[in-house]
């Protein structure tokens, strides 16, 4: 599993199927449950932490494919197979001159991964954009088409989620609009500061526009997992209720903060950061010098010494703040991380 994971984490597997169809996909799910094996899904193994060695059947989910379903001038509905790569997904839509991805550029992952964690970037997600996901439901042995209201998604989650195991995304359906259409109007979302600071002077004129600054931030501020194992950003941006955030800010004043539906939401990498632990490195495992949300394997670092870290980092801020961090990928294997999946069957990025 070595390739099979951003964070280089050297585990194996007892077997790995590929997967390009439907038809596939049901026969390696036959070929699993005949043996009495547990088996699950990933992507680019760019949102997974391979915890230990896995015994059962890995479902590398390769189903390709690109398609205009409708175009009507001033909007496009067009749908791309989960095994396409996200960000060369993000700019086929940007070559067709369309908009809403583009704060979604240089996403590591899959398409079919993306509504699992309902990935979201400097302002934008995915939900804003998605029609329906098409998927193979375990239960029932049997496609369906869920609406994206049936997806239930919220702030890195969804119906994905929470029942793990029981859906493989086959293809996602957007609804795009065409930058420029006349009778159309389209706002760039420009609500991330640092993005907003960069466009004032000069405001962006096309979705390409503004996908080449996003990357650029990216760039500047997240490592390139081929050179540099990592998972993204590691920890969600926790929600705190209201008296707690005012007793933290009359501490600390310019501790950045954002409106939540239920409560407000810190940022998890200022929290990382304030206890000095950007930087941070052990002989096989650290933290990113650039950014505190991104635990990178320095070489030889296996699953449990990622959570490992990621524990004292949770322990830590917690101590401090008495805030509760959560993370973001997919746990394959056993671990005492605060609010980490251990779902032996959910899908990984």
């Amino acid at each position: 599993m070595l390739k099979l994971n951003t964070l280089a984490v050297d585990a194996s597997a007892r077997y790995v199927i590929a997967i390009t169809s439907v038809e596939e996909l049901e026969s390696a799910l036959t070929f699993a449950r005949t043996r009495g094996l547990e088996w699950f899904v990933i992507g680019a193994g760019s949102n997974l932490i391979l915890a230990s060695d896995f015994s059962g059947l890995i479902i590398h989910n390769q189903i390709s494919g690109r398609e205009i379903l409708s175009d009507n001038g001033a909007s496009v509905v067009l749908k791309a197979g989960a095994g396409e790569v996200w960000h060369d997904w993000v700019r086929y839509t940007l070559r067709q001159g369309l908009a809403g991805l583009e704060n979604l550029s240089l996403i590591p992952g899959t398409v079919g991964a993306a509504p699992v964690q309902n990935i979201g970037a400097y302002g934008e997600e995915i939900a804003n954009s998605l029609l329906s996901v098409q998927v193979y439901d375990c239960d029932r042995s049997e496609v369906r088409t869920l609406s994206a209201a049936e997806c239930e998604f919220a702030y890195r989650d969804s119906l994905f989620k929470q029942q793990a195991g029981r859906f493989v995304i086959l293809s996602v359906t957007f609804k795009l609009c065409r930058y420029g259409a006349p009778g159309g109007h389209y706002d760039f979302n420009l609500s991330y500061q640092p993005l907003a600071d960069l466009t004032a002077k000069t405001p962006p004129n096309s979705p390409q526009d503004v996908s080449d600054i996003v990357c650029a931030i990216r760039r500047e501020k997240l490592p390139d997992p081929q050179q540099i194992p990592n998972v993204g950003s590691f920890f969600k941006n926790p929600v705190i209720d209201v008296s707690h955030f005012e007793r933290l800010h009359h501490e600390y004043p310019s501790m950045p903060h954002y409106p939540a539906q239920k409560g407000v939401k810190v940022a998890a990498g200022w929290l990382i950061d304030q206890l000095g632990w950007k930087g941070y490195r052990n002989a096989l495992v650290g933290i990113h010098e650039q950014q505190a949300l991104v635990l990178i394997n320095h070489g030889g670092g296996r699953g449990a010494d990622i959570l490992a870290l990621a524990q004292q980092v949770a322990d830590s801020v917690f101590k401090q703040f008495e805030i509760q961090l959560e993370i973001e990928p997919v746990v394959l294997g056993g671990s005492s991380v605060p609010g980490h999946s251990s779902s032996r069957f959910e899908p990984g990025r």
